[in-house]
């Protein structure tokens, strides 16, 4: 028997509704008034996402300003990502259900199961990245530049990256499905001490990642993908997805958080500890 799942999928929207959907999702699962959630969407504008603990100064904002880019904070971790001709998915579910196992990476493994079936759906031949962490210190600012546990690679080549934050007995993941990858855009949206340097970096990231496009040589539409994963995901999760449609409440909720959170400086410019350093924890 299928396990009964909700699915809506949100269009464009900005960057700080974007953030402020997940964060209302994950709440009201919380709260009980939605169930396992699954929600597709993508970006008004292209976005560089940072993570909850990262710091903006590795980044440069008048790159930001020149591509006409927004900018904002996730509620997970991890690093930086340029969201621009992607599919972005984010879902919540209860750390109490019995599926969901209680570690980090065995929760990927499960929940990126729908992701594998997805990308099988459109032809691109993933496997799961187990990276040998122990000879593999190296952090970086740059999402796409290293393999999670459990994220996609084909040919040693990172395809997706995903972000996981649990709060209030809810696991919410989210992540970054890209079609195709502008590095210009991506490596100049960073500080770096030298265009020289930018530019090895630039080298030794197309070598570590690729995009849908690069494997499959085809140019696919949202809609395209939309149906490819939403398909991933019931047969990779074995879930049954009925449309979730949202109250006006909820809908005023979402743009509040948005305005209130996501789209003020102090929350995307400055991380928790930095907060309170000027006087504020929020």
């Amino acid at each position: 028997m299928q396990t009964e799942w909700a699915f809506i999928d949100t269009g464009h929207l900005s960057a700080a509704v974007n953030m402020a959907f997940d964060e209302c999702l994950l709440n009201w699962h919380s709260q009980g008034n939605i169930p396992p959630t699954l929600r597709f969407y993508g970006w008004n504008k292209p976005t560089l996402s940072i993570g909850y603990f990262q710091r903006a100064k590795t980044i440069n904002f008048d790159a930001v300003k020149k591509y006409d880019c927004e900018f904002v904070r996730r509620l997970t971790g991890g690093s930086a990502v340029l969201h621009d001709d992607e599919l972005t998915y984010s879902l919540v579910i209860s750390e109490r259900d019995p599926g969901i196992p209680k570690s980090v990476t065995k929760a990927y493994y499960v929940l990126s199961q729908g992701i594998l079936e997805g990308y099988r759906n459109l032809g691109v031949p993933v496997e799961f990245a187990i990276p040998e962490r122990e000879i593999d210190q190296e952090r970086s600012a740059i999402c796409f530049e290293k393999p999670s546990f459990y994220e996609m690679i084909v040919d040693g080549k990172k395809i997706c990256g995903n972000a996981q934050t649990r709060k209030s007995g809810v696991l919410m993941q989210h992540g970054s499905l890209p079609m195709s990858l502008d590095t210009d855009m991506l490596f100049d949206l960073f500080a770096f001490s030298s265009d020289e340097m930018r530019k090895r970096r630039k080298e030794k990231f197309a070598a570590k990642a690729t995009s849908i496009k690069d494997v499959i040589n085809k140019t696919l539409t949202y809609e395209t993908m939309v149906a490819a994963f939403k398909k991933g995901f019931e047969t990779g999760l074995g879930i049954h997805l009925s449309p979730l449609t949202l109250t006006d409440d909820q809908w005023e909720e979402i743009q509040k958080l948005a305005q209130s959170k996501y789209a003020t400086d102090l929350w995307n410019y400055y991380t928790t500890k930095e907060r309170e350093t000027i006087g504020t924890g929020n």
